[in-house]
């Protein structure tokens, strides 16, 4: 069995896919995705599919260390990204050549169904703020769900007036009212404040039991990380945009966190994101994964997420349980995904749907997360 081509997709917004063919017939699948930045990854998987093609499909370690190994400059967001998805796309072609799931390739599963958590909050205080928040999470309780995500909303300065912060905080706390003790609520800073901003925060919501806080800084710094986790009495989580267990390598030794959330669309893949969470294991920490785009990247995720101990729990939005790209979309039942029995991914990819095209407005630079971000007083540039 030989790669015989390689084809790349943009059927949504937010959203590109890859799909490797081989010459008995054999297509594997996965999403190519780097959000705000749409361009760059299709121009590396051209490079990478130069390699490739003529290959064997099946010696997956072996293309992973030549792509990432056989170029000077290594590693960078549109690199690890272009690796991330055509090694998830292999793990699909192996387990249907193999005719199991992809899971019993990687050692076997040791759970059989994937505990996930869905977005949800509570923007401002507002009357129709709040009636828009309580309508959303009707609908999620019918799935069952035990656990969501919000952040603080808009930009954030290295330190905000009293009245900035109380708003949010009655806003965690609003939440945790409406849901009460056995539901678990955590929140994404995005990298948006300075550490001591962070810890003021954070300490302000304590009380009422966040199951974690992500990235209460930015990410290129262990010992800012460290220095907020040292100082609140609740998990600490960072990953979506660490690119590699290099990347990992001082986060996990020091223990800047207790949680890891490797994005499996951009840390090179299935075969890597499984390398961090053993490596994350001896330091007894867990995995979280990163998932904020399509229903591919889900599935590369839970391949993982079933294989190794050390997994607490998935992220997912709405357009990862299918987004019309799948003739069969992921369910949601009691909190949980049930592990697929399909050969490969588990995923049934509607090539009608995943093989358009979109070039619509928002497709360019940043377009797909806003545009352009600036803080109104001033113009200066602001954190995303």
């Amino acid at each position: 069995m030989k790669i015989k081509r390689i084809d790349q997709f943009s059927p949504r917004p937010r959203t590109r896919l890859i799909r490797i063919s081989t010459d008995i017939g054999i297509d594997g699948w996965a999403e190519s995705t780097l959000e705000g930045k749409p361009k760059s990854v299709t121009a590396a998987i051209e490079e990478y599919s130069e390699y490739l093609i003529g290959k064997n499909p099946l010696t997956i370690e072996k293309h992973w260390q030549q792509m990432y190994r056989s170029a000077f400059f290594r590693g960078g967001v549109h690199n690890m990204s272009a690796i991330a998805a055509i090694d998830a796309a292999l793990w699909d072609i192996a387990g249907k050549h193999y005719n199991v799931p992809s899971y019993n390739l990687m050692g076997g599963k040791v759970r059989d169904k994937i505990r996930v958590y869905a977005h949800w909050g509570l923007q401002d205080l507002s009357d129709e703020s709040k009636s828009a928040s309580k309508e959303r999470l009707k609908h999620l309780s019918k799935l069952g769900y035990t656990a969501y995500k919000s952040g603080p909303p808009g930009l954030w300065r290295a330190h905000e007036p009293p009245s900035r912060i109380d708003e949010f905080v009655e806003i965690a706390y609003t939440l945790r009212e409406w849901v009460g003790s056995e539901v678990e609520l955590c929140f994404d800073f995005h990298g948006k404040m300075t550490p001591a901003l962070a810890i003021e925060v954070c300490n302000e919501i304590k009380g009422m039991r966040p199951m974690f806080v992500e990235e209460p800084v930015p990410q290129e710094n262990p010992e800012a990380l460290k220095l907020v986790s040292d100082h609140v009495t609740f998990p600490i989580a960072t990953g979506e945009r660490l690119l590699n267990r290099w990347e990992f390598r001082e986060v996990i030794q020091s223990q800047a966190v207790a949680l890891l959330q490797p994005d499996v669309a951009h840390c090179g893949g299935p075969s890597e994101l499984k390398k961090i969470a053993n490596f994350a294991e001896i330091y007894y920490q867990h995995i979280m994964p990163h998932c904020a785009i399509g229903p591919l990247a889900l599935a590369a995720c839970m391949l993982v997420d079933s294989v190794v101990p050390n997994f607490l729990i998935q992220e997912q939005v709405d357009q990862a349980l299918g987004n019309g790209l799948l003739k069969e979309d992921w369910k949601v039942e009691s909190g949980h995904i049930t592990l697929w029995k399909k050969p490969g991914l588990g995923v049934e990819v509607d090539e009608n749907e995943a093989t358009k095209n979109y070039n619509g407005p928002e497709y360019g630079y940043h377009a797909e997360l806003g545009g352009e971000t600036y803080f109104k007083d001033d113009n200066s540039v602001a954190d995303w």
